[in-house]
C-alpha cells in the first residue's frame, strides 16, 4: 500500500490518545497498583519511573519504524531492510505477539465489563468479605459467563476496527480516553477525601527504601523494568501501527514523551484512587491481583455512596482495558491488510472468528480446564499465556527494535534518527546511541534471565 493510499489518522490529539490507549491499559491500573502494595509503595514508584524513562526511546523506534515505512510491522521490517538481511523474518512477532496478548486480555477485559454490569445491578452489594471473594470464585468458575464477557470484548474490538482508522478506532477511543480520564478525577478525588486517606497517600507517595529492601531490591527492580516494558506495550509492533499513521508534523520524541506522560499519569492517578482507600478501611495494599475484584469491592460497600463509586470504577477499568484491545486488534487487522493483501472487513471477520477461538482456552481456564495448570499446582492458562508473551516475546521485540535501529546490518542509527526528528518538536539525543547499543539491551537480558531464574525456583 502506497503511501498516499495510506489510512491518516485525523488529528494529532488522535494519534496521542490512540497510542496512549494502547499503553493505556491493566498494565496500569490492575498490575501497577498491586505491584507498588507488593514492593513496599513510594520507593518502588521511584525505581518504577526511572526504568520507565530507560526503555522510552524502544517506544520511539517503533513509532519512527512505522512512520517511516507506512505499513505494519510485518511489512516494515520488509520495506526499512538493507538488501541482502533477513530482518523481516521478526515480522511474525506483530501477529503472535498481539495474538498472544489478546488471549487472556479479552478475558479479564471480560471480567471488568461484567463486573460493571454486577455493580450497576447490586448484586455485589450487602456482601461480606467473604461472600464478595466467594463471587469472584464463582464467576469464574461459570464458563457461560466468562464466554460471554470475552465475546462481548472480542466482537467490540473487531466490529471498531472494522469502521476504519477515523471513523472506526479513532473515534470510539478518543471517547473511551475522555471518559476515562474524566472518571479517573472523580475517582482521586472521592478517595482523597475519605477520613484517614492521607496515610495512604504518604506510603504511596513517601519513599521509605528501608521497606524496599524488606522485599528484596534486585527483586523490585526486575519487577519494576519488566512492568514498564508491559506497560508501554513495546516489542509487538502495537505503536508501529499507529506511527504509519501519524504525519510528518511533528519529531518523535516528543511525541513518545507525551504517551509515556500520559501512560504515567493515569498509572499514579489509579494509585491514588487504590492506596488512600485501602488506608482508610483498613485494607492490605499489597494485595495481589485480587485487590480489584475482591478488595475494593469491599471498599465501595463501606463507603457512602459506594454503589455509585463502585459503578464508576469498573466502567474506569473497562474503558482502559477496551481502548488497548481496540488498538491491538488494530495492530493484527492491518497485519493481515499490510502482509496479506486483504480489505479491511475481511481482515476483521477473520480475526473475530481467530480471536475468539484463541480465546477459549483462558475463558474455559477457570472452570472447565481448571484441572490443566501448566505452570505448576494452582496456575491457570492465563499465567501461561501471560508468561509466554511478558516473559518471552515482549523481551525478542524489544531486543530486535534496538538492533534493527541502531546497527549497520539494520536499518540504521542515521536513518532512525532522522525520521524520529522529522517534523517540529523535541529532537531525539545522538548521544544515546552507546546507550541504546549496549547499555539498555544488557539490563533487557538481565530482566529476562532474572524472569526464568525466579520462576524455576518457585
Amino acid at each position: 500500500m502506497g503511501k498516499a493510499s495510506r489510512e491518516v489518522l485525523g488529528s494529532r490529539l488522535g494519534f496521542l490518545l490512540l497510542s496512549a490507549g494502547c499503553a493505556i491499559g491493566l498494565g496500569n491500573i490492575w498490575r501497577f497498583p498491586y505491584i507498588t502494595g507488593l514492593y513496599g509503595g513510594a520507593a518502588f514508584v521511584v525505581i518504577y519511573l526511572c526504568c520507565l524513562l530507560a526503555v522510552t526511546p524502544i517506544l520511539i523506534m517503533e513509532i519512527a519504524v512505522g512512520r517511516a515505512a507506512r505499513c505494519n510491522m510485518g511489512r516494515a521490517l520488509r520495506k526499512l531492510e538493507p538488501e541482502g538481511t533477513k530482518w523481516h523474518r521478526f515480522g511474525w512477532l506483530a501477529l503472535v505477539g498481539s495474538y498472544l496478548l489478546m488471549m487472556f486480555y479479552t478475558v479479564v477485559t471480560g471480567w471488568l465489563l461484567s463486573y460493571c454490569w454486577f455493580a450497576l445491578s447490586g448484586q455485589l452489594s450487602d456482601l461480606d468479605p467473604a461472600g464478595v471473594a466467594a463471587f469472584f470464585g464463582g464467576a469464574l468458575a461459570n464458563p457461560w459467563l466468562q464466554v460471554a464477557g470475552m465475546s462481548v470484548a472480542v466482537f467490540t474490538g473487531c466490529f471498531v476496527c472494522s469502521l476504519g482508522v477515523q471513523k472506526g478506532v479513532e473515534r470510539i477511543v478518543k471517547v473511551m480516553m475522555g471518559g476515562l480520564f474524566l472518571i479517573l478525577v472523580l475517582l482521586v478525588f472521592r478517595s482523597l477525601t475519605l477520613p484517614g486517606a492521607g496515610a495512604g497517600v504518604t506510603f504511596y507517595l513517601a519513599p521509605d527504601f528501608g521497606r524496599l529492601f524488606d522485599t528484596g531490591f534486585f527483586t523490585a527492580c526486575n519487577a519494576a523494568l519488566n512492568q514498564a516494558f508491559f506497560t508501554i506495550s513495546v516489542g509487538i509492533g502495537s505503536m508501529t501501527i499507529f506511527g504509519s499513521y501519524q504525519s510528518d508534523d511533528r519529531s518523535l520524541a516528543g511525541e513518545g514523551v507525551w504517551i509515556v506522560g500520559m501512560d504515567t499519569f493515569v498509572a499514579i492517578m489509579a494509585g491514588l484512587v487504590i492506596f488512600p482507600a485501602c488506608f482508610a478501611f483498613g485494607v492490605d495494599a499489597g494485595g495481589g491481583p485480587g485487590l480489584i475484584f475482591v478488595t475494593l469491592p469491599n471498599i465501595f460497600n463501606a463507603m457512602e455512596g459506594g454503589r455509585i463509586w463502585g459503578v464508576l470504577f469498573f466502567v474506569f477499568m473497562a474503558f482502559a482495558a477496551l481502548s488497548t484491545v481496540i488498538a491491538v486488534f488494530e495492530n493484527i487487522i492491518s497485519y493481515s491488510m499490510d502482509v496479506w493483501g486483504m480489505s479491511r472487513r475481511a481482515s476483521a471477520l477473520l480475526h473475530l472468528a481467530g480471536l475468539w477461538l484463541c480465546s477459549l482456552p483462558c475463558a474455559l481456564g477457570f472452570n472447565v480446564l481448571a484441572d490443566f495448570q501448566p505452570m505448576g499446582p494452582g496456575s491457570s492458562v492465563l499465567d501461561l499465556e501471560d508468561f509466554l508473551i511478558s516473559n518471552n516475546l515482549l523481551f525478542v521485540g524489544t531486543l530486535m527494535f534496538l538492533f534493527f535501529c541502531c546497527t549497520r546490518r539494520g536499518w540504521g542509527w542515521e536513518n532512525f534518527l532522522a525520521e524520529a526528528n522529522k517534523g517540529a518538536g523535541l529532537r531525539f539525543p545522538r548521544c544515546l546511541k552507546g546507550y541504546l547499543t549496549y547499555v539498555l539491551p544488557c539490563l533487557i537480558l538481565i530482566v529476562f534471565v532474572m524472569g526464568y531464574a525466579e520462576r524455576l525456583s518457585k
